[in-house]
């Protein structure tokens, strides 16, 4: 039996992101950002409707500032009152699940695709997806890096410019690059 690309990238398996049936769905999803990042925000609301059709799942109040950017945007869920401040890069090749409350800095970036090591996997188009997941009320200071497989807990805080490796426990203040734990004060 033939497994497409999009199967097992979303089964968590190497895939080729260089294929038509992905290239399809990220040109909707193009023209989904495009219609967002183009509106007059009185006209574009909280999330686009196209862009809003997209998405995995918005709930109420969530709100993305223009300009944005993602992939897919099928794998990317927005708790209730979400909060994606502008330049927001989301490659949701995996599913990206923000929970209720939390709020995004300007640039933030979220990266779900690794690529392969050897030089000709990538030549090749060789990815995996690993997703990630931010937990309610966390807040992830601009310009973050947040990178493939990680998990925020609840009320975390990532400070400004840090790039996340690696899970964070709830209520954890992580800074720095790699991003490490800090006392709050």
């Amino acid at each position: 039996m033939t497994t497409s690309e999009r199967m097992k990238m979303a089964a968590g398996e190497w895939y080729t992101c260089i294929d038509d049936e992905l290239e399809a769905f990220r040109v909707t999803a193009s023209d989904a950002v495009f219609e967002h990042n183009g509106l007059p925000p009185r006209q574009r609301g909280d999330i686009a409707p196209a862009l809003r059709a997209l998405l995995g799942g918005a709930g109420e109040g969530a709100r993305i500032e223009a300009p944005f950017h993602c992939a897919y945007g099928f794998n990317l869920f927005l708790g209730e009152g979400v909060f994606l401040n502008a330049g927001c890069t989301i490659l949701d090749t995996a599913p990206v699940r923000i929970g209720k409350g939390t709020l995004l800095g300007p640039n933030v970036q979220i990266y779900c695709a690794e690529h392969h090591r050897e030089a000709t996997g990538r030549l090749a188009g060789l990815e995996i997806a690993k997703p990630v997941t931010i937990g309610d009320n966390a807040w992830i200071g601009g310009s973050a890096v947040i990178l493939a497989g990680v998990s925020i807990g609840e009320g975390a805080i990532v400070g400004a410019g840090a790039v996340v490796t690696r899970d964070v426990p709830a209520n954890m203040t992580v800074v720095g690059n790699p991003a490490r734990a800090v006392t709050r004060g």
